[in-house]
């Protein structure tokens, strides 16, 4: 566990840095904890690589990885995510990540002017 807990904070460290292809060596960690952390740290890094780095996250066969991919998706604006976000909105069959998934979509599709 303290393993997993270092190679966590090594990925957050590198989502900081932006180091994108630091964080995606670990997009197909086994363990769900470490791909709900790479989902989060690719919503730190605001790029078209990056938001294509969480189209797999987005199709995990994890609940916590897709909302985490969905959070992070509405974090960097990823339009190209847009249709993924919206299929598991409508689609997902676990509720809470429907839920997640049409709140990340509804900041995906609306331009917010502030």
């Amino acid at each position: 566990m303290a393993r997993e807990d270092a190679l966590k904070d090594k990925i957050m460290k590198l989502g900081s840095k932006q180091k994108l292809n630091g964080v995606l060596k670990y997009i197909s960690h086994p363990s769900d904890e470490v791909r709900v952390t790479v989902a989060i740290a690719l919503g730190m890094i605001p790029t078209y690589e990056s938001g294509m780095g969480l189209i797999p996250l987005l199709r995990d066969q994890s609940t916590m990885v897709r909302s985490s991919a969905c959070e992070a998706a509405a974090k960097i604006k990823a339009k190209h995510c847009e249709q993924y976000v919206k299929k598991l909105a409508f689609a997902d069959p676990d509720p809470d990540v429907r839920q997640i998934a049409k709140r990340a979509f509804d900041q995906l599709k609306d331009p917010v002017i502030t």
